[in-house]
């Protein structure tokens, strides 16, 4: 057991090490992504029950790489890996299914500084992707219209995505009360674009720096500057080599994987853009200077506690849906885990040997999420004895609702009532040089995989990264994804799971047809028993 631990199934422990390979490439899992089609029993909970829900509109964007480029990187041969061990309930099946677990941290293979650029007689382009956030009170509701009006955040069954944007009105309206409380309670707004455009500025000085004349773009999913935005912008400086950059350390098909969705119909429609020689870095958790810089924040925030020997450090991630793992392939689950265990390996180099675990927040919804929950686990250990606990936001590199809010209002509560004296929280990397510096190495380190593999304007239409792995990944968000098998089969004899399912969903959606006949004329079962009378 590590200094300061408790016996719990939640606590992380080193164990033997490994020899990695070369950075990773697509694995035949990751080609076989499925998006879980949400019952129809989601829907009709929405309008009976959804007013019940805490529903925190950031808490919605299901918190990694399906796909990896292959970066011009280099592994030190000799590095290890220690063994994550979560729980004896681990499912190991996360990690073979997207070829992780034998992985090393991936070094900074950038060329050093020189009097020349590194491209010449190129326009060079760095697209970053985030979520986006409202920035006044006026801006919320709008907001998550267009959060749920997303097929990656509410997946419809192809029969009824016409109630798609209805749905999404309906949401919309109904949270943005509740919603307005929380982002008036930090402020008015959420500081996501301010800091992601702090990012995009230093980014961009940092390649100058480095010898790469680029100019950065923000791209949001949800709100201004919306990802269309910044392409038209980038057609307007004609930009020829653009390296599109997820701000999502680790992949999700339903953060950077909904954002390249939309890019792929942009870019395929579009005939410069078609043109353009363009390629994804779709995750880099992995990058030795992103796992340095947040063992240094967490180094720094230790030494505040009086006994720093003693605090538990406690990575809070981002969850997502069980069924996202379980059924569509998320690889999110296994890099969270990955990512942990190379931090703590990078803190153990420094001596500091913590106990720590792993839990999930933001949970929505009448769905299993990811195991364990962060309140739950906060309970569980205040209840155990834990003292002193140092809360890290694994999944997050800028500040916004739910580190500001939920972690730093509601979590920080439930710990003092739960019996944790010691409150602490890493900050959000934010603009830190060393995890800049290193983002600008990966954005170098990819620019000789830009259109490498782009052999004709037809192919390049057929996904938005002219790789040929990357390539069946992203066939999975657009026109052929059509052709792939529901997560569960259409339909089958007998009495059978599927059976089951279609048979309550024809079966709920008959009781809201009589439910809306009997509101609408006045007539019917109900009235005639006295019923629906007494809920006016």
């Amino acid at each position: 057991m590590r200094s300061g631990g408790i016996q719990s199934s939640t606590w992380y422990s080193a164990s033997s090490s490994s020899t990695f390979p070369h950075p990773p490439y697509l694995t035949s899992a990751s080609r076989h992504c499925r998006f879980p089609l949400l019952s129809l029993y989601w829907v009709f909970f929405v309008f009976l029950a959804f007013p019940l829900i805490n529903f925190s509109f950031h808490r919605l964007s299901i918190s990694q790489r399906v796909f990896r480029i292959s970066l011009l990187s280099s592994c030190s041969s000799g590095l290890s890996k220690t063994q994550l061990s979560v729980s004896t309930q681990r499912n190991e099946q996360n990690l073979l299914s997207v070829g992780v677990g034998a992985e090393a941290l991936v070094t900074s293979n950038a060329p050093g500084v020189s009097n020349e650029p590194l491209v010449a007689e190129e326009k060079i382009g760095v697209l970053l992707l985030n979520l986006g956030g409202p920035e006044n009170l006026e801006d919320v509701q709008p907001f998550l219209f267009n959060l749920f009006a997303d097929p990656d955040i509410i997946r419809l069954p192809r029969l009824f995505q016409f109630l798609q944007k209805p749905l999404a009105q309906f949401i919309s309206v109904l949270r943005a009360p509740k919603s307005k409380e929380g982002y008036a309670s930090i402020g008015g707004g959420s500081p996501l674009r301010q800091i992601t455009d702090a990012q995009a500025e230093e980014l961009r000085k940092s390649l100058w720096a480095k010898n790469v004349p680029a100019k950065v773009y923000v791209g949001m999913r949800y709100w201004h500057p919306f990802t269309e935005e910044a392409i038209e912008q980038i057609k307007k400086d004609g930009i020829t080599k653009l390296v599109v950059l997820p701000l999502y350390p680790q992949f999700s098909i339903s953060t950077s994987g909904s954002s390249l969705r939309l890019l792929e119909s942009i870019f395929r429609d579009d005939e410069y853009l078609v043109n353009m020689q363009h390629t994804v870095i779709p995750s880099w958790y992995q990058r030795e200077g992103y796992i340095k810089a947040m063992a240094n924040l967490i180094e720094k925030e230790l030494q505040k506690f009086d006994h720093p020997e003693n605090v538990i450090i406690f990575f809070s991630a981002h969850g997502v849906p069980l069924a996202y793992v379980e059924e569509a392939g998320d690889p999110y689950k296994a890099e969270m885990e990955e990512c942990v265990d190379l931090i703590i390996q990078e803190l153990e180099k420094r001596k500091i040997t913590n106990a720590y675990t792993l839990a999930y927040q933001s949970r929505v919804g009448p769905v299993e999420w990811l195991k364990p929950y962060t309140d739950e686990t906060i309970i569980d250990l205040g209840g155990k004895g834990v003292k002193s606990l140092l809360a890290v936001p694994i999944s997050f590199v800028s500040e916004h609702i739910e580190t500001l809010e939920e972690i730093d209002v509601e979590y920080k509560e439930l710990a003092l009532e739960s019996g944790i004296e010691n409150w602490g929280r890493v900050p959000a990397l934010g603009c830190e040089p060393m995890f800049i510096s290193d983002l600008a190495d990966a954005v170098i380190e990819s620019l000789p995989y830009v259109g490498a593999m782009a052999v004709s304007n037809l192919e390049a239409r057929q996904s938005l990264v002219p790789l040929g792995s990357v390539e069946e990944l992203l066939a999975t968000y657009d026109s052929q994804r059509r052709e792939l098998p529901p997560p569960v089969t259409v339909w089958e004899w007998g009495w059978t799971k599927s059976a089951e399912t279609w048979n309550g969903r024809a079966a709920m959606l008959a009781v809201l047809m009589l439910l809306l006949l009997e509101v609408t004329t006045g007539e019917g079962f109900l009235h005639q028993w006295g019923i629906l009378p007494l809920f006016r």
